[in-house]
């Protein structure tokens, strides 16, 4: 079947009631506007390329606006999910400049780093100068396990000259380099550091981070410490949030609503096992699924990851089909 690029502009009514929700701590609790500021919900988009492999920007546009309109409250642009290590720094810069330019009033997250720290000054400089809300940073990565020192002299270049606000990057079986309660303590007297996100998925790891850091956004980047994540009214950013957007959004509006957002939460792990078959959690599954979500042509991701199989995009197919009927049911 034919598929035909959509635009979303004119259809966010939706998500802009789902962002004034009244928010609370508990069920039945009055709204507590403060305690549930860092209660968001950013998706780690991926990033189109065609089938020549080159940036597609104007199906990025359309997914700003596609996410948007979904419900989340923020986009993260070249994380893990989007590939950044794919990408060269002028590309980085291009990919930004499209999402920046299509925010639609989200708060925009850019991921700027890199391992050395001319290049990730250099797009931490252009992310902030070009409109983003803040930035997400991974450690400069290739050697292991630099002291903490060392990571502080790096991170303290960047914060000396970058005043947005700034978000650590927490992954070290990607990148091995931690991001440790040691190094947050080093960095705490700027007044940019605004939090982390934590994909490393350890549950008493991430308690951590929380309790010792309540006044920033210790973000959760995996599904498994979501509820660890709003029960201390923090906020996500998940891979997941590509083909589950408005799933997740909903529980993110349960909760600042002050009701219980278990059968919410519920319904975004049925959706994930519906639709598990179709290999959703590698690159060239995902960029199809959301294709097909969002009625664009398909798009691509760069090697070392592989296309979408034949089979795959079949238990693809039969997957939307049922969670288009769970969600509609």
């Amino acid at each position: 079947m034919e598929m035909h690029r959509r635009t979303f502009l004119g259809a966010m009514g939706a998500a802009a009631v789902a962002a004034a929700l009244p928010r609370g701590l508990e069920a039945g609790a009055p709204p507590a506007p403060d305690a549930m500021a860092k209660v968001k919900f950013w998706p780690a988009v991926c990033t189109p390329c065609d089938k020549n492999l080159k940036f597609d920007p104007a199906i990025y546009a359309d997914m700003m606006a596609y996410f948007k309109e979904q419900g989340a409250d923020g986009i993260v642009v070249l994380g893990t999910t989007g590939e950044f290590p794919s990408f060269s720094v002028v590309e980085r810069k291009q990919v930004a400049e499209v999402a920046l330019k299509h925010a639609h009033g989200m708060d925009m997250m850019i991921q700027t780093g890199t391992p050395n720290f001319p290049e990730t000054l250099e797009l931490s400089k252009h992310a902030a100068d070009h409109g983003a809300s803040s930035l997400l940073m991974i450690p400069p990565f290739y050697y292991n396990n630099p002291p903490t020192e060392g990571l502080t002299r790096y991170y303290s270049m960047v914060f000396d000259e970058v005043k947005i606000p700034i978000n650590l990057y927490h992954i070290p079986r990607t990148s091995g380099v931690s991001i440790s309660l040691d190094l947050l303590h080093s960095l705490s007297h700027y007044p940019n550091l605004a939090g982390i996100k934590d994909s490393n998925g350890l549950p008493q790891e991430y308690e951590d981070f929380a309790n010792t850091f309540p006044n920033l956004n210790m973000r959760t980047g995996t599904l498994n410490n979501l509820e660890r994540a709003l029960d201390h009214n923090m906020g996500a950013i998940l891979m997941e949030g590509n083909n589950f957007t408005r799933l997740i959004a909903d529980v993110f509006a349960a909760r600042r609503a002050g009701r219980d957002y278990h059968p919410a939460l519920a319904k975004v792990r049925e959706a994930i096992g519906i639709m598990r078959p179709g290999g959703i959690y590698d690159y060239g599954p995902m960029k199809y699924a959301l294709s097909l979500q969002m009625g664009t042509p398909q798009f691509y991701q760069r090697p070392p990851f592989l296309d979408v199989t034949d089979a795959q995009k079949a238990a693809i197919r039969e997957g939307l089909a049922k969670m288009k009927d769970m969600t509609t049911a």
